[in-house]
């Protein structure tokens, strides 16, 4: 011990943010690995055939299904997702009942993305009338479920909202509806319907897990240089005192 005396101070800053730092770092790799599978997921059932709508409600494990649905938009309960940004510009996503005619089951479809560069002009969307086929996927948020911000007893439509939770949404319609949103595939009914799938993919989650990594091995690095750089210089300082003793 003699050759390495780093003092108690620096050992006890060491002792707690090691630890955090290498903990950071592993749980960006995990984070990573669940953002891979993920986005597996999402590609092998993007890729298969779409489900009927009678399923739907008995699929244990909905993310991503495709499904085809035949029926009608409600164009009087539109409900209009703020702070949807493409391409940097601004604007929202505008999501409408849609009542499934094999099922008469309720679903909340996600037209796309409209752009909204003047906020004192209301957003312009149509809404078909007639009752049409189309393909969406099923869309459940990872996490924390979704608040609806807006109060769902408004008589105020079209809702400007910062979240979806479509339970309430059906609640207070008074209607039977399914849990999740629906994500419209392209076509005519759609607005601009891309969506990335994760907000943050593995590669940013590896480089993170680097970065904590890094500045774990720079501290050990930094705490061993001045455990040995004391050790030396008390040992020169013990040298020279007993030099002067002699």
């Amino acid at each position: 011990m003699k050759r390495f005396r780093p003092g108690l101070v620096p050992t006890l800053v060491v002792a707690m943010l090691l630890p955090l730092l290498v903990s950071l770092g592993f749980w960006q790799l995990s984070r990573g690995a669940e953002k891979s599978a993920l986005l597996q997921n999402y590609t092998e059932r993007r890729a298969a055939e779409p489900m009927a709508s009678t399923d739907l409600q008995h699929t244990e494990d909905p993310a991503f299904r495709r499904v085809r649905l035949h029926g009608q938009f409600d164009a009087e309960h539109s409900l209009l997702l703020d702070n949807r940004q493409r391409d940097g510009k601004v604007g929202v996503e505008l999501l409408q009942p849609f009542q499934d005619r094999a099922t008469g089951l309720w679903l909340l479809v996600n037209r796309g993305w409209l752009p909204w560069p003047d906020r004192r002009i209301p957003p312009q969307f149509t809404t078909p009338t007639q009752a049409l086929s189309l393909d969406a996927w099923v869309y459940v948020p990872p996490g924390a479920t979704f608040q609806l911000h807006a109060d769902p007893d408004t008589t105020a439509w079209p809702q400007l909202v910062t979240a979806i939770e479509p339970a309430r949404l059906w609640a207070a319609l008074d209607r039977d509806g399914y849990a999740y949103e629906l994500r419209a595939q392209s076509g005519p009914a759609t607005y601009q319907a891309d969506w990335p799938v994760v907000a943050m993919g593995p590669e940013k989650h590896l480089a993170y897990a680097v970065q904590w990594f890094a500045l774990s091995i720079a501290l050990l690095g930094l705490y061993l240089y001045l455990g040995w750089h004391n050790a030396k210089e008390n040992n020169n300082g013990s040298g020279h005192e007993s030099t002067r003793h002699v």
